[in-house]
């Protein structure tokens, strides 16, 4: 589904300000233009269902626009709310949520979105988790895995096969070793890893994904557990540091994808757009 946001104009932004009109009463000249009117007309309508009032028409705001559901989508109040937690604005958490997010964050109800990986997958089976555990023993165990099943424990990244195949190499992977497997995989929008869970407050890997898989908002919450657990990425996230947070949470490559950019883009674009609100 395409996404519609400010500077669009084509037949699709018609069909957004038709069914805006329709639905939230918005009283928008038709045209096609994404403009001011038309991106206050969505933060609008979207603060009145619950989604995040980002002013951006994405797939959750079209889907709703057509009546699909959004109790399992993210709310805007867990946006607000977890800034006021963090200490930073909210729209700094816009940027993040609209960056770092990777839209929807299942693929059906009740199957979020994740992606195995086996190289964490031959870490986990190799990795020592008490005093009396024997690492050469461990470490056999990973090769030998690694040399009878590859495609699920290897020494190297790869393998993907996407979507709801993931689905399918994870409970393939939990034939091989229950605990690992969930620990192997990042879970939801924000892809948070599985292992870790327990540095995160939550009592298992296994209540870790079963929140996973209740809503967008659990997932949300171990993202913001995520950054209150880095003392760095807090940091430089209150003092709006884009590039030492994307650094620091999309790994040495940020720049690549401009993560950094991106981040300050949506920042003053969401901070701009909460300041008119406010006045």
């Amino acid at each position: 589904m395409t996404t519609l946001r400010h500077g669009d104009r084509n037949a699709e932004v018609r069909l957004l300000q038709q069914r805006l009109n329709a639905r939230a009463g918005a009283g928008l000249f038709v045209d096609g233009d994404y403009g001011d009117t038309t991106e206050a007309a969505v933060r609008a309508y979207q603060l009145r269902v619950g989604l995040v009032a980002d002013g951006i028409a994405g797939s959750k705001t079209l889907a709703t626009l057509a009546g699909a559901d959004c109790s399992a989508l993210l709310h805007n109040a867990t946006l607000a709310a977890a800034a006021t937690r963090l200490g930073v604005e909210l729209a700094t958490i816009y940027a993040v949520n609209e960056v770092e997010s990777q839209g929807e964050g299942f693929l059906s109800p009740g199957r979020p979105k994740i992606l195995f990986e086996r190289h964490v997958m031959y870490q986990r089976i190799a990795l020592p988790r008490s005093p009396g555990d024997d690492a050469s023993a461990l470490q056999a165990r990973a090769d030998r895995l690694a040399a009878q099943f590859p495609a699920l424990v290897n020494a190297r990244p790869g393998g993907y096969a996407g979507g709801a195949a993931e689905h399918q190499r994870l409970a393939s992977a939990r034939q091989i070793d229950a605990q690992c497997a969930p620990e192997s995989a990042s879970w939801g929008a924000f892809q948070i890893m599985g292992y870790h869970a327990l540095r995160l407050g939550y009592a298992s890997v296994d209540e870790f994904v079963r929140l996973m898989s209740q809503d967008e908002n659990q997932q949300f919450e171990a993202f913001v557990r995520f950054i209150e657990a880095e003392p760095a990425l807090l940091k430089a996230l209150k003092a709006r540091k884009w590039a030492a947070f994307a650094r620091g949470y999309n790994g040495p490559n940020y720049a690549r994808n401009l993560y950094d950019s991106k981040l300050e883009e949506a920042y003053r674009r969401h901070a701009s757009c909460c300041a008119q609100e406010a006045a």
